[in-house]
This record gives structure tokens, C-alpha cells and sequence, in this order.
């Protein structure tokens, strides 16, 4: 049987060179590939073209990339809680490209799928759709978006085997399987690995197919961008 295992992180993430497009799944905090994420910190790999819903906040996640001025542009959807993500984009310093949340994520299924592009409405008549082919369908105005290509996607899942397949676990699904599959290599690391044929068939929500390589991650902080909790009632 194929295997997809690597023994670490370092394995994981061979090939990764200057100037490359990587995918990294993840919303907000949740579900982002944290060992990926570090691991590229420490070989300060330059010039990189990050697409990703947003870019996590300073001090975590993808803002330990920008920290370092390891990102060139950012292809997202969301500036959300990152104030350097905020403060580059507005010097200049930073390329950002803003997509409809929807939009970002159907480039990367188009990609996974091996279409080349889609037609979707969201942005027709804004300046998301300057300098794109429109088309009427059924009298309804469209924009076409290409597929994305990335040399990498990494995902964060809570449970694969040896082959690659993959199970994620509530929230922190979101981005991660329409990733998988979607570059050229996808790496996926995973809170639990087991051997081929241990996962119920009929919870896997990725295949093993979409994965090239897969490891099991260490240390996971997990933080929660905005803890809200409900005020205490005071009695008298």
C-alpha cells in the first residue's frame, strides 16, 4: 500500500523555495496549519504568495510570516484582528488582493476539481470585475475567475491515516478541504495518525488522493482569536 506518511515537519515542507504560491487553510484561527506555519518562519523563505482567508493576527498564525516580511501578496478575503497585515497592506509595503469569501473559496474547488475557472455573479459591476470576462446567463450578469495555482496547500486536519486520507472537526473544517488537492503538492498535518484502514470510511471527508504528503503535528496552541463569555450576574 501507498503511503503518504513523512516523518516530520522538515520532510514535510521539502521544496518549499523563494517566491512561491502556497495555500493555507484555516479561518481566522481555527483549523490553520500551525506547525506549517512555523516551520516556514524558520526557513524564512522570502518573497512568498500567501492565499488564505485572512492572515491570523500579529503575533500567530500567519502574522508570524508577515512579522519577518516573508509574504509579498496576500490573496484573501478578510484583513480581520491583524494590525501589521493592516499597516503593510496601507504602506504598500504588502500586495493584497481582496476576494468575496465565496469566490476564494470556489477558486481553490475549481482548482481541486481541475477546472480552469468559474463564473460566479459575486462582484459584477464593482471593481472586483475590472478588466475580467462578463457573461449573461439566463439574464443574469457574471465574472470570470480562474482557478487558483499554488505550488503548496497546507492543511490542518483532526484525524488521517497513512494514506492519506482525512477527517476534520467542526469549525476548523472550513477552508481545508476545498485546499486539498488544489496546488501542485498538498501536505497535510493532523492532530492524530493512524495506519491505512483504521478511519471509518464513512467519516472521511477527504480522500487520500488529494494528499501528497502527511505528518502528525506537535504542540497545538489552538488560541481563540475573540474569547466571549457571558458577564457574570451579580446578586444582591
Amino acid at each position: 500500500m501507498i503511503t503518504k506518511k513523512v516523518n516530520s515537519v522538515t520532510e514535510a515542507l521539502q521544496g518549499v523555495e523563494d517566491g512561491m504560491t502556497l495555500m493555507l487553510g484555516g479561518f481566522g484561527l481555527s483549523g490553520i496549519p500551525e506547525n506549517a506555519i512555523a516551520r516556514l518562519v524558520q526557513l524564512n523563505v522570502k518573497g512568498l504568495t500567501c492565499i488564505s482567508n485572512n492572515a491570523g493576527v500579529d503575533d500567530f498564525g500567519l502574522g508570524l510570516l508577515l512579522q519577518k516580511k516573508q509574504i509579498k501578496k496576500m490573496i484573501s478575503s478578510y484583513v480581520g484582528e491583524n494590525a501589521e497585515f493592516e499597516r503593510q497592506m496601507l504602506s504598500g509595503e504588502l500586495d493584497v488582493e481582496l476576494i468575496p469569501q465565496g469566490t476564494l473559496a470556489e477558486r481553490c474547488r475549481a482548482a481541486q476539481a481541475g477546472f480552469p475557472a468559474i463564473y460566479t455573479p459575486a462582484g459584477y459591476g464593482t471593481e472586483v470585475a475590472e478588466g475580467k470576462e462578463t457573461r449573461e446567463f439566463d439574464g443574469k450578469m457574471y465574472v470570470l475567475e480562474r482557478a487558483f495555482k499554488a505550488d503548496f496547500a497546507f492543511v490542518k486536519a483532526w484525524k488521517g491515516d497513512t494514506a492519506g486520507n482525512l477527517i476534520f472537526k467542526g469549525t476548523a473544517r472550513n477552508f481545508n478541504p476545498v485546499m486539498c488537492g488544489a496546488a501542485t503538492i498538498t501536505v497535510a498535518e493532523v492532530e492524530e495518525l493512524l495506519p491505512a484502514g483504521e478511519l471509518d470510511p464513512n467519516q472521511i471527508h477527504i480522500p487520500g488522493i488529494f494528499v501528497q504528503r502527511i505528518f502528525e503535528g506537535k504542540n497545538y496552541e489552538k488560541r481563540i482569536e475573540q474569547r466571549t463569555v457571558r458577564k457574570r450576574e451579580t446578586t444582591n
